[in-house]
């Protein structure tokens, strides 16, 4: 067995314990204006509708009345946790293992609040992303170094209203076959003040935007010496 496939094989061992949940926007408490799991279960399924923001209303989802008024422009930051209660100062924010891409999208709405019924279809924008920054450091690895912290900027351009801001962790450390890519999302319910409306930015549809087959999504990210940092990395196009 090549070196390569050990280390798949023990990422994929660990995969259990290991993944994440957002569930603090702009220093909140928890919970507050998020739509939120109690488990910490990655979605696999391109196609299903739970890739919008983590599933329909369950048994175990937290759903929040509140929504977050933000300043167009601002940054808005995002908590992620290995799960609501862990406190393992090794494996606090998602496995080291878990190697991938961080982004952000959002999704102009008549009621935030609506989350997450109002996620899947039509209407998604990507405002953030970061994939394979250097040789030696993914976005994933730069998401732990910041105690699990995703800021993302608010356009200063778009209209008025009510959004969900989409915050997304792909990791593709057991992603050579589909499915096998686990995809980490939850949605935050924001109003944003203070835009220019100059700008309508294009949409996609969630799902539908995401392939098995795309490149950043079915991708082994092992080199020749067995680790987890390739020559290059295509984060998933828009489409």
């Amino acid at each position: 067995m090549k070196f390569e496939s050990v280390l798949y094989a023990a990422a994929t061992l660990s995969i259990v314990s290991a993944h994440t949940i957002m569930n603090k926007v702009n220093h909140n408490a928890q919970g507050v204006g998020i739509y939120m799991p109690s488990d910490d279960s990655p979605q696999m399924d391109v196609t299903s509708k739970s890739m919008a923001c983590n599933g329909p209303p369950v048994s175990g989802f937290k759903s929040s009345s509140q929504k977050i008024s933000v300043a167009a422009g601002s940054t808005v930051t995002g908590a992620w946790l290995h799960t609501l209660t862990n406190s393992e100062a090794d494996n606090k924010v998602i496995a080291s293992s878990h190697k991938g891409p961080v982004l952000a999208y959002m999704k102009k709405v008549s009621d935030a609040a609506q989350n997450p019924s109002a996620g899947p279809g039509d209407g998604w924008f990507k405002i953030a992303e970061e994939g394979l920054i250097s040789s030696s450091q993914w976005a994933v690895d730069k998401l732990i170094s910041n105690g699990g912290t995703q800021s993302v900027t608010i356009p200063s351009c778009i209209a008025n209203g009510d959004y969900l801001l989409r915050f997304e962790v792909i990791a593709l450390h057991s992603a050579r076959a589909y499915p096998g890519a686990q995809f980490y999302m939850e949605c935050a319910q924001i109003t944003v003040t203070g835009g220019t409306g100059t700008k309508s930015p294009s949409t996609v549809s969630i799902p539908g935007t995401y392939s098995g087959s795309d490149p950043g999504i079915k991708v082994n990210i092992y080199n020749t010496k067995g680790q987890p940092y390739p020559a290059s990395y295509q984060i998933p196009v828009i489409t």
